[in-house]
């Protein structure tokens, strides 16, 4: 799934739960979802580590799965 910027479309890489247009420069904020349910996730982090978790019954989910959705 491609991530592209909900005003100009160019397509957008994200990097730590945020990503930069460099068309429209801005910063545009990235909600984790689940790849199964595409409900939003929780989001772990502890000693450096980001961990992914469906409270909709998928558990942790690895971080190459995660959808990311422009907020």
């Amino acid at each position: 799934m491609s991530i592209t910027c909900p005003d100009c479309q160019a397509p957008l890489t994200p990097q730590n739960g945020l990503a930069h247009c460099d068309t429209c420069n801005k910063d545009i904020p990235l909600e984790p979802r689940c790849p199964e349910c595409h409900k939003p996730l929780q989001v772990l982090k502890a000693c450096g580590a980001v961990d992914y978790f469906c409270q909709n019954g998928h558990g942790l989910i690895s971080k190459k799965r995660v959808e990311f959705v422009p907020v």
